[in-house]
């Protein structure tokens, strides 16, 4: 039975990461000491559910975490630093810090140390997440003890729905550009003039033009669609941004 261990304290340990092509210590005092920080803890970086959905959520709500309090947010795993950084790059992580557990001294400490010798894993993380103010555990969230990989609780939603279930959510947006277009980036800039994150997808890069056509009746770039409706291209996009002046990330 994995515990819930609100109202205790972190485990001290020191993680042993890479920045800047340099060995660096990251204590647990450094990252928890005098903040509110999040922690959700994953079996695996570059694992199916890891990478599209638990950590790619968070990134996406950490602009909304900032406004409600939330210093920090650290995705753990029991992986090398060399592992999480090449993890980090592929997913874009910007906002959300990945902290690599190699010897698992954290997780066996907060007593989520599990079996994966199953899928030649060895030990690695339950999937949990947890609220942490000045190294106390405030809220768990601990997936459900059932075979697989559940992922239930632990999501970012959920984290957010605790810490206030008033929050307003971004705007989802895809903006699909091709390299030298002068109008892709000047759409680009309106939404980064507005701090309104967004996925880019590249024709030719990421994309053709007959899945371009496919998805918005169109092959002209760019082509914005925020939560899922084709706002157009960048003079649509400016004023859809006019008419909704309180829109931000």
């Amino acid at each position: 039975m994995l515990k819930n261990r609100e109202g205790e304290k972190v485990p001290n340990v020191t993680f042993k990461a890479r920045e800047n092509n340099q060995w660096v210590d990251l204590t647990t005092s450094e990252l928890f000491a005098g903040k509110k920080v999040i922690v959700f803890s994953l079996p695996g970086a570059f694992t199916p559910t890891c990478s599209s959905s638990h950590l790619p959520r968070y990134e996406e709500l950490a602009g909304v975490f900032k406004k409600n309090g939330v210093d920090d947010i650290l995705c753990l795993s029991v992986n090398d630093t060399f592992v999480m950084n090449e993890w980090g790059k592929e997913q874009n992580a910007k906002h959300v810090k990945l902290i690599p557990d190699g010897n698992g001294d954290f997780t066996e400490g907060m007593g989520m140390l599990v079996d994966k010798e199953n899928l030649g894993f060895g030990k690695r993380s339950w999937r949990y997440s947890m609220l942490v103010e000045d190294g106390v555990i405030k809220k768990m969230f601990i997936e459900p003890e059932v075979e697989g990989d559940p992922y239930e609780v632990s999501d970012a939603d959920t984290m957010l729905k605790y810490i206030n279930p008033d929050a307003a959510k971004p705007k989802f947006i895809t903006m699909f550009t091709k390299v030298g277009c002068p109008y892709c980036t000047k759409a680009k800039n309106l939404l980064k003039e507005k701090g309104m994150d967004y996925e880019e997808i590249v024709l030719g890069k990421d994309i053709t033009s007959r899945s371009l056509r496919a998805a918005a009746g169109a092959t002209t770039t760019p082509q914005v669609f925020i939560d899922g409706n084709n706002i157009g291209g960048s003079e649509a996009l400016e004023e859809y941004l006019r008419n909704n002046p309180d829109l931000a990330a």
